[in-house]
């Protein structure tokens, strides 16, 4: 919104500057912040006085899980409206790229609210349908899908781009959207999954926004998209204000994730986050390097899938608890090196995946 400032500049003004998507993304990174520090902790009291008993602890989980009975979830929310406050301040209002991005991120936070809300409510860790969830979601990605077809250069429409290859696109033609919906849906739910100790998805989800808020601005630029040997998608560079935003939002969140936790994100957060990161890496044609920049969230879904399977077919598991991170937690890290530990492993794989916008 505050872009429109620039009609009263001359070129040579302070209102100069808000034609730069740094200075905008810079505005929007310390106003998400600022409103987590200001609103967090009136936030987390109103959710303790409306949820009285918190989140639901799940029996079959690790026991020291206990010790957090009590704790509040649908923290997402803190991070969501400092997100929301910051990308409509700063972002340009007129991108549609900003708005696909947006759309699905509040869509998917509506999943997550209803899912914790029925947690909360029935002091289960069962929630919304799996069938709802899976619907709903899958109707939003599809449209996310659509409007960036629509929305995409000719030459890129429908295409898939490989990473490390420069020219090469695949048409997927009508198989686009049921991709896409596979991304989105996908990384929504690997998020999901990866939510499950005291600041262990915030971080790695920062560290993929901040990846993709590189990659966005890059291929949004054509001189850059050129040097780097990317596909040029005009208007993609836009995003860098939303993720600028997401990681104020999310760093507001993480003062008070922070272990012990006094919040959880809840499904609320991470299905919003998890959509959000899906939905840019569609926009700005790096879906496989999503799986790169977010490989942990893969490895995350990877162990719940690999348990599921060869418990059905066996009967023993492979893992002593999945996700992969009460593996660890059984096998007797602490709950902070295990936290650490996972940041780390995020960060690696945040490198090697903006390494392959040169390797091409």
């Amino acid at each position: 919104m505050l872009y429109w400032l620039t009609n009263l500049s001359d070129g040579g003004d302070f209102f100069n500057l808000f034609r730069y998507i740094t200075f905008r993304a810079g505005g929007a990174f310390f106003t998400a912040l600022i409103f987590g520090f200001m609103f967090g902790r009136p936030l987390i009291d109103l959710l303790r006085r409306k949820q009285k008993k918190g989140q639901p602890i799940r029996d079959d989980g690790p026991q020291n899980h206990f010790s957090k009975a009590g704790t509040p979830t649908m923290g997402g929310l803190l991070i969501l409206a400092g997100l929301l406050v910051g990308t409509l301040l700063w972002a340009r209002l007129d991108n549609g790229y900003v708005w696909i991005v947006l759309l699905v991120t509040m869509g998917f936070a509506a999943i997550g609210f209803a899912d914790d809300y029925a947690k909360v409510t029935k002091q289960h860790h069962a929630g919304l349908s799996g069938r709802i969830r899976l619907l709903i979601g899958l109707c939003i990605a599809a449209g996310a899908g659509i409007a960036a077809t629509l929305m995409h250069p000719d030459a890129l429409s429908n295409q898939l781009a490989l990473p490390f290859l420069k020219d090469t696109l695949i048409n997927l033609g009508i198989f686009f959207v049921p991709f896409s919906v596979i991304v989105i849906l996908g990384a929504a739910n690997a998020v999901n999954l990866t939510d499950g100790l005291d600041g262990l998805a915030i971080m790695p989800v920062m560290i993929a926004a901040a990846s993709f808020a590189v990659i966005a601005y890059a291929v949004g630029n054509a001189n850059f998209a050129n040097y780097l040997g990317v596909h040029f998608v005009p208007g993609t560079g836009e995003l860098a204000v939303f993720v600028a935003a997401l990681i104020g939002g999310g760093l507001g969140f993480l003062w008070y994730n922070a272990p012990p936790a006094a919040v959880f994100m809840g499904d609320t957060g991470s299905l919003a986050l998890g959509g959000a990161l899906g939905a840019i890496a569609v926009v700005t044609k790096h879906e496989i390097v999503l799986a790169i920049v977010g490989g942990l969230f893969v490895v995350e879904a990877l162990s719940v899938i690999i348990q599921v399977l060869y418990f059905k077919r066996t009967g023993r598991r492979v893992f002593l608890m999945a996700p992969i991170h009460h593996h660890f937690e059984k096998k007797g890290w602490g709950e902070a090196q295990i936290v650490i530990r996972f940041w780390i492993i995020a960060l690696i794989l945040a490198l090697i995946g903006l390494a392959t916008l040169k390797l091409r």
